[in-house]
């Protein structure tokens, strides 16, 4: 049995597999090696994860994480990994891959993450090729739940949005501006606290201000990404994550300015990476 963990910055989707099937999934809180140290994650692995496994020890872990994009950040999820595993060998890589894998499976394609933040890549049917790089939370996040949060915010503050609008966000989750910065500020993962206003304009898409907010968000997405890859007007581009599915009409409309082919949308990639690893076990007889 191997275990697959799928992660974001706002939650973890772990899946329990063998060749031919799929033995029990679980659910924890989302890892970020950018800003949380082993010890942290562990906790959340000792707490919530190992009641829900029943203390079962795998014979190896694939991990996908967030912000695990170097040996220093996907150290820290290996530690942590390895104290509440320690008989199970241990993977672990970026979240980008699990998307490449997931999508576009043994064929070339333009991959992308669109959940609470972004990121895509160039992949050619086996590695990821090229990766414009994405810039996190402070300096990029195009497209994302998390700009996506700072875009309806910054109006709302700078009383830009209609008062309509502003009324009913204040009044949905009773914000002020002081209460706004020190949530912001003194979060771990500010990124996650942003992507939750991610809602509210999902359920106000179609006045003018929303629409014209997510079509700013897509837009900048594609001009510092996708268009910067060689091939991206013949190659399938292919999404993965909550932003993408829910917004994915708008985002196809703005894909098709650019004269992009969107090809897969879908909102977690687990049963792609099941697919992927099952084959592998099928091919070898042991966990890749």
């Amino acid at each position: 049995m191997i275990l697959i963990a799928d992660s974001g910055s706002t939650k973890t989707d772990w899946r329990m597999i063998t060749a031919d099937s799929v033995l029990g999934q679980a659910q924890t809180a989302g890892f970020n090696p950018m800003y949380q140290e082993a010890d942290e994650i562990y906790k959340e692995l000792h707490d919530v994860l190992l009641p829900q496994l029943n203390e079962e020890q795998p014979t190896a872990i694939y991990y996908y994480g967030a912000g695990c994009s170097s040996q220093e950040r996907n150290k820290r999820v290996e530690d942590a990994l390895r104290i509440a595993f320690p008989a199970s060998e241990i993977h672990v890589d970026h979240d980008l891959l699990s998307a490449a894998r997931a999508l576009c499976g043994h064929k070339p394609g333009i991959a992308c993450i669109l959940g609470t933040g972004s990121n895509t890549c160039l992949y050619d049917g086996a590695v990821i090729t090229d990766n414009v790089p994405s810039l996190g939370f402070l300096l990029g996040d195009e497209g994302s739940g998390a700009f996506m949060g700072k875009l309806l915010i910054k109006a709302y503050l700078y009383r830009e949005l209609p008062e309509d609008l502003a009324l009913s966000l204040k009044n949905t989750y009773n914000l002020t501006k002081d209460g706004i910065l020190d949530t912001l500020y003194n979060s771990s993962i500010p990124s996650r606290y942003m992507a939750t206003f991610a809602k509210f304009m999902h359920e106000k898409q179609k006045h003018p201000v929303i629409h014209g907010m997510i079509y700013e968000n897509f837009s900048e997405f594609f001009e510092r990404h996708v268009v910067k890859y060689p091939g991206h007007q013949t190659l399938p581009v292919n999404f993965v994550g909550s932003i993408a599915y829910y917004f994915g009409d708008i985002l196809r409309q703005v894909a098709k300015k650019y004269g992009l082919h969107v090809e897969t949308i879908i909102q977690s990639p687990s049963e792609g990476l099941i697919k992927y690893h099952q084959e592998l076990l099928q091919s070898f007889g042991a966990p890749k």
